[in-house]
C-alpha cells in the first residue's frame, strides 16, 4: 500500500502486512510516521491509495458500503461525541445506525466500562477526559463489530482505567473480534498485542511478536539482588551461567530480573527515533 498527499508528500512507501482473524495487531510509530494515514485507509475514510488493500476478503476500494461500515468499530484518538447529549443519548443515536439484532445493550456497555451511573444522563461536556474515553469506547463497541480499530485506547485513563480497557479489549478478542491498535503506549502494546509493526517514515521497519522482538536483541543477562553476610548486593551475570545454579556466595536471593530491552528500546534501535 502506498499513499501520497500530493507532489513531494509521499506518506506511505509500500506497506506490506496482513492481520489474522481474531488477532490483536499493534501499529506503532512516532507522530508523522503514517499510522493515522494507514488507519484512515483501512477504515474507508481516506481514498486514493496505491497498491491493494483487502478487508474482509474484499478490495477496500469497492467495500465502502453500508455492510462494510456495519462490520467495523472505531475508537478515534479524540472523542467523536455530541457534547450536549448525554452518554446514553449519544450511544442510542449511534446504535440506531445498525440493525436491532446487532446492537449491544447501552446500559450493559456503560456498566462494563465502569462509567458511574450518575453521569449516564449528563451531557458528555461535563465529563472528564477519562469518562469521555469510556463513552467513546462504548460507541466503538455498541455495534458488536467484527473488526475494531483503536487509536490510543487508554489515552486520558488512570492506571485502573487502563487495566479495565485492556481487559475489555481481550474479552473482545476472545469473542473472535479482530483488533487493530495504534498507540504510543508501550505497556499496552506489550501486554495486549499478538504482533506489532513498527512504522517510521512511511515504511514498516520491524514486524514480529513483542516477545521475539525483545529476545532477538536481548543481551541475555540477568540482574540478581541478594543478601550476603548481612549486606544487600547486586550482580549482573550471563543468563546461561544460571543453568548450574547461582555462581556466587549468597545467603538469600531477593530477586532476579532479566535485562531484556523494552519495546521502546527496540523501536529506537530500529528507527533511531523515540515514540513521542
Amino acid at each position: 500500500m502506498t499513499f501520497s498527499y500530493g507532489k513531494d508528500r509521499q506518506a506511505l512507501h509500500g506497506l506490506d502486512f496482513a492481520v489474522e482473524d481474531g488477532e490483536i495487531f499493534g501499529f506503532l510509530g512516532p507522530n508523522g510516521s503514517g499510522k493515522s494515514t494507514t488507519q484512515k485507509i483501512l477504515t474507508g475514510i481516506l481514498k486514493g491509495h496505491g497498491g491493494k488493500v483487502s478487508v474482509f476478503g474484499q478490495d477496500i476500494s469497492s467495500a465502502r458500503d453500508r455492510e462494510f461500515f456495519r462490520k467495523i468499530g472505531v475508537l478515534f484518538e479524540f472523542p467523536y461525541l455530541y457534547a450536549n447529549l448525554s452518554a446514553v443519548d449519544n450511544l442510542n443515536y449511534f446504535a440506531s445506525f445498525y440493525p436491532r439484532e446487532q446492537r449491544r445493550d447501552v446500559g450493559e456497555l456503560l456498566d462494563a466500562l465502569e462509567l458511574k451511573p450518575e453521569f449516564w444522563k449528563k451531557p458528555v461536556s461535563s465529563c472528564s477526559k477519562g469518562m469521555r474515553q469510556r463513552v467513546s469506547m462504548a460507541r466503538a463497541l455498541v455495534s458488536n463489530p467484527r473488526l475494531l480499530f483503536l487509536d490510543e485506547p487508554t489515552s486520558g485513563l488512570d492506571p485502573s482505567g487502563a487495566v479495565l480497557f485492556r481487559k475489555i479489549i481481550e474479552q473482545e478478542r476472545q469473542k473472535g473480534t479482530t483488533v487493530f491498535v495504534t498507540t504510543h503506549n508501550m505497556v499496552d502494546a506489550d501486554l495486549l498485542c499478538d504482533r506489532v509493526a513498527f512504522i517510521a517514515g512511511g515504511n514498516i521497519v520491524a514486524l514480529d511478536t513483542p516477545g521475539r522482538l525483545k529476545e532477538k536483541n536481548s543481551r541475555r543477562r540477568v540482574a540478581i539482588d541478594y543478601l550476603y553476610q548481612g549486606r544487600r548486593e547486586t550482580k549482573t551475570i550471563e543468563a546461561p551461567d544460571l543453568e548450574a545454579g547461582i555462581p556466587f556466595a549468597h545467603d538469600e536471593i531477593i530477586s532476579i530480573h532479566s535485562q531484556e530491552p523494552t519495546l521502546e528500546d527496540m523501536f529506537i534501535q530500529y528507527t533511531g527515533r523515540g515514540l513521542s
